[in-house]
Parts: structure tokens; sequence; C-alpha cells
């Protein structure tokens, strides 16, 4: 198929898409696919060999066949350049408009799992009423975070209460939704997801942070991280985590690919943390080396993505296939 690699993007992790995006076209081209990158700059202009690209509703999108989006953040990981996609009537890889917009915003996230009984770390908005008072009763370590950001942008470790505002302040620059969540002492765990309706998961992996924590340097930095595959759990607890990363997959209304990421507890308890629906996607990222160690090669990987794509376009259409 003829496959756009779309890579870059306004948002703060512009360069981390383009290294995806790079992988991720190789990985097309070694399973036999054509291949054609399109850069999206700082400013938001789409360019294909550094030339202006003119879309049209109908029109397709270069004579593409899917598009594969590799942006990562606002501005490409929200349902924005999926909704523009939908317009353009051009099968994508990745989850849609909504579940992309659920998913980025850890708060409407957060609530959605909440509804719906799924364990996880106390949390609050920033405004929301007494929303101190409910995050002083979380305890102490807090994480202030952008709600709407991704790779550990504007986070802050608070140890005190004095330390809230300046934190809330840091995270506003980023985004004016904020949420306060509280600490969770454990393992990182983190398990990859491949599919539409049927999702499979990979062997979960623990991230071991050369770090304090898991901030943006651990992960995007040489050493600045160590992934453990499979992650030194209990067999039970591999189960309950591949269980639950499909399960939140679903009820998000996923498709395609996300990396859902765990606290494991000492004793066992998994509570979910976030669902990445374009998660980091070089070789050496953590979702391709996730489903390496299942059993499934980056090309092969990038080649199920697109067909899954294309088979998800034909279903909305009420196609056969």
């Amino acid at each position: 198929m003829r496959v756009v690699v779309l890579s870059g993007g306004r948002s703060s992790e512009h360069e981390i898409s383009l290294r995806s995006g790079a992988a991720v076209a190789e990985g097309l081209a070694a399973a036999g696919h054509d291949v054609t990158p399109v850069l999206i700059d700082r400013e938001g202009r789409w360019l294909e060999a550094e030339e202006p690209l003119l879309l049209r509703p109908g029109g397709g999108l270069l004579g593409a066949d899917v598009a594969f989006p590799v942006l990562h953040g606002p501005f490409g990981e929200d349902g924005t350049v999926q909704g523009l996609l939908e317009c353009l009537d051009v099968p994508y890889v990745g989850s849609d408009v909504l579940a992309s917009a659920v998913c980025l915003d850890k708060l409407t996230f957060k609530r959605l799992l909440g509804f719906h009984g799924m364990p996880q770390v106390g949390f609050v908005g920033v405004g929301e009423d007494s929303w101190r008072e409910r995050a002083a009763a979380l305890g102490l370590p807090l994480w202030v975070k952008p709600s709407r950001l991704g790779s550990s942008v504007g986070i802050s470790k608070v140890d005190s209460a004095e330390e809230l505002d300046r934190a809330v302040e840091n995270a506003a620059r980023h985004d004016p939704r904020v949420i306060v969540e509280a600490s969770a002492a454990g393992k990182e765990v983190e398990c990859s997801v491949l599919g539409n309706e049927r999702p499979e998961t990979s062997l979960p992996g623990e991230i071991v942070a050369h770090a304090d924590w898991y901030d943006y340097e651990a992960k995007y930095s040489d050493g600045g991280m160590e992934l453990i595959v499979p992650a030194r759990l209990g067999d039970d607890v591999v189960a309950r985590v591949r269980k639950l990363a499909a399960e939140v997959f679903l009820l998000a209304g996923c498709s395609g690919l996300a990396r859902c990421d765990f606290f494991v507890l000492e004793g066992g308890e998994v509570l979910v943390n976030e669902l990445n629906t374009i998660p980091g996607f070089t070789e050496t990222s953590v979702y391709a080396k996730l489903f390496e160690a299942t059993g499934v090669g980056y090309a092969e990987l990038c080649d199920r993505l697109v067909q899954l794509a294309v088979e998800r376009h034909r279903h909305a259409r009420g196609y056969e296939f």
C-alpha cells in the first residue's frame, strides 16, 4: 500500500515525533509498502519534500491508501489530525477522534476509569470545588501534571504543601487544565496493545528509571532508563496487567495501538495510570520492544497496523472485507 507517514507537529514533542516517524517509515518500507513522509512543522504547515501541501476534502492525501500519524501530544494525538483525516476520508492508523481526545486528557480519562470502577490512584482537577482540601487528603508526595501533554513535560513532584502552587503554575504554563495525583509506590509497568475489537497484548515490561523518577530525560536520554522484559512479576499479576490493558483499551474506544501504563504495588495490586494512543515508536521504544519480546518484529508490527487501519475504515463505512 501507499502509506503517508505524518510526523513532527506543533507540540513540545516535535523532535520525538520525528524520530518515531523516521523509524516507522523504515519499518513500513521493510514490510514492502510505498512510503511517503510528510512533515508537519512547528507552525503547523504540512510539507512533502519541503513543499507545502494543499489538502482537499474528498481528494485524499497524496493518493495514500492509508495514513500513519506518528504525532505525540497536542495537535496530533488528541483527535485533531484524526478529525482532519476523517474529513479527507483517508484510513489512518490508531484511535479515532473521540478515543484520541479522551486518552490524551488525563482528567477525562481518569474520570472515565473511575465511572467504571477501574483501579487507579486518587486525583483531583485544579479549580474544582475544594480542590486544595481534596489534594491535601491525597497525602504526600503529590504529582502535578498538565492534563493534556505527554513525555512527562511540565510535571512536578510535590513533597510539601508549600510547593503546590509553584507546581500548579509550572503545569499551567503548558496547559490550563491541571491534574493533581496521589503517589503510588511500586513498580512502573507498561503493556502494549495491538488490534481493533479483539486486541492482543504484549508481555508487560518494567521501567527502571536511573533518576528520581521517570521524567523526560530518563525517557529519552541514553542510559536514562532500563526496560526489563518480562516484568519481574508473578504469573497472576502479569495476567492481571494484560487483562486490564485490553479492558481499558476497549473501554476508551481505542483501535490499532496503545500502550497502557500501570503501577504495581508491593502486594500485587495493579493500578492503571494512563493510556497512550500514539506511544513513542522507534525500534527501541517501549511499545515496539514489548511486542518484539512477545514475538512480533518491528516491520511486522508496522504492517499489521496499516492493515488494521484499512479494516477499521471499511468496517466504519459498512464495507465487506
